[in-house]
């Protein structure tokens, strides 16, 4: 890759939880998010648990752009009645990255088979800050943290901050 596509990039982590049940103590994916990106030495400075509300997690995420650059939300992304993560966040983003959420179900695929299709995971770029919305399995998240955000985060961002 050309020196130019990757430059020095501060990253700062955020991690916000879309849950009407879980609590900090039993929160194993935001705990997982965190334990690997403090691998890859990326500060997490905002952390939250929010219910399945469209209202909330739009209130969350313009809270967690004011300090974080890398922003992961974890849950509310597949089909039930009370899933609204996607619907939040979608209008939000300036750009889309496809490639995510289709390398986020080919990647899921080979672990969980076909049942990888009621995955919508989306990623995207808001003022220069890279948001992730993935499912809220601990599986679900090391899989997408560790195999395909860690190792690009300050790719993309070094493209979404010009």
């Amino acid at each position: 890759m050309k020196q130019e596509h990757v430059q020095s990039v501060s990253v700062t982590g955020g991690i916000i939880t879309v849950s009407s049940t879980r609590t900090e103590e039993t929160d194993s994916s935001g705990k997982t998010i965190r334990t690997i990106l403090a691998e890859a030495g990326i500060p997490v400075l905002h952390y939250a648990i929010i219910p399945d509300q469209i209202e909330a997690i739009r209130f969350e995420l313009y809270q967690t752009l004011k300090t974080c650059n890398c922003i992961i939300i974890n849950g509310g992304t597949g089909l039930t009645h009370d899933d609204c993560t996607i619907e939040a966040v979608t209008p939000l983003l300036e750009k889309k990255m496809d490639g995510f959420g289709e390398l986020f179900r080919i990647k899921s695929y080979e672990e969980i088979g076909t049942s990888t299709m009621l995955s919508r995971a989306i990623a995207g770029t808001i003022r220069g800050s890279v948001i992730f919305c993935i499912p809220g399995s601990t599986p679900a998240v090391t899989l997408a943290t560790r195999m395909l955000i860690v190792p690009e985060i300050t790719h993309i961002l070094t493209h979404a901050s010009k």
